[in-house]
């Protein structure tokens, strides 16, 4: 009898415990619904602003008209000025993130490396996009290549920036703890100081891949003839404020696509942290 009594006390507790974890979980549910509905409801209002004409239709376009405007430039064009700046930025990306994964891992582990590289580095992360276009078109011509460059200079830096940052900021009783189980360096570095510093890593991946998107406009620039960029571009030279907003709306549509997919890709990556926002809490 007595066991009997003490598995339904545990079964009370396991009860209640769930019912307290799950308030929380259904209120950040309810505040992530909302979070999808609010670029709905912020366009929802402008139609209507601009319907009732307090916003000018020359300025400031309807989402409507905005749609019917893509619509009118036929599926298969759009598809393909989507296309051809996916491969862009994705490319580029790519090849800027590599290289600042292996050059930020030697600054990392390296002292006379970070010191040798990081005045370089911090100049030329000063330099605007757009300086970089006259100097690429002159060393690659107005082919995809320097397009690719561009875009893999804006990923670079935030990625560098955050594999030194997240190395030298590795806990200093995990190198310890290491040293004493006489850890090689190789080890050290598969088994610690990677692991401790990929939290960081991810985020200048993410950061990287979003300028990356940015740095395509500038990238489209330079004599480009497909990408959204380029109708972008086409829009602002001809009047055209529809497909000006059309571009940014589907440049700000992908951009949040692809970091929602790599957000995912952090958390079953990282899924062994046990991190305030990992646990679930909410506020």
């Amino acid at each position: 009898m007595q066991v009997i009594e003490q598995t339904l006390a545990l079964k009370t507790d396991d009860a209640k415990q769930h019912a307290l974890q799950a308030g929380p979980r259904d209120t950040l549910r309810l505040w992530r619904y909302a979070g999808f509905a609010l670029p709905v409801v912020f366009l929802a209002a402008i139609e209507a602003l601009v319907r009732a004409s307090v916003l000018p239709m020359h300025l400031v376009p309807a989402p409507s008209t905005i749609l019917q405007s893509l619509g009118d430039l036929g599926g298969a064009r759009v598809v393909r000025h989507i296309g051809a700046t996916i491969a862009r930025v994705y490319a580029g990306f790519a090849l800027g993130s590599l290289l600042a994964l292996m050059i930020g891992a030697a600054m990392g582990l390296s002292r006379r490396v970070d010191a040798l590289l990081d005045p370089t580095f911090q100049a030329l992360r000063a330099i605007p996009s757009l300086a970089w276009v006259p100097v690429l078109l002159l060393w690659m011509g107005i082919d995809e290549a320097p397009k690719i460059t561009l875009i893999a200079i804006g990923a670079f830096f935030p990625v560098q920036l955050s594999v030194v940052a997240g190395i030298h900021g590795v806990d200093r009783k995990l190198i310890e703890f290491g040293e004493l189980n006489r850890l090689t360096s190789r080890a050290m570095f598969t088994r610690i100081l990677l692991p401790a510093s990929m939290p960081q890593i991810f985020t200048g991946l993410r950061t990287g891949l979003s300028l990356a998107w940015m740095f395509m406009v500038a990238a489209e620039l330079i004599a480009a003839t497909r990408g959204l960029g380029y109708l972008l571009s086409d829009g602002r030279e001809t009047g055209r404020p529809d497909l000006v907003f059309g571009a940014i709306l589907l440049l700000a549509l992908l951009g949040k696509l692809s970091d929602g997919a790599f957000k995912l890709i952090e958390t079953r990556a990282l899924s062994w942290r046990d991190a305030r926002h990992v646990s679930g809490d909410a506020q």
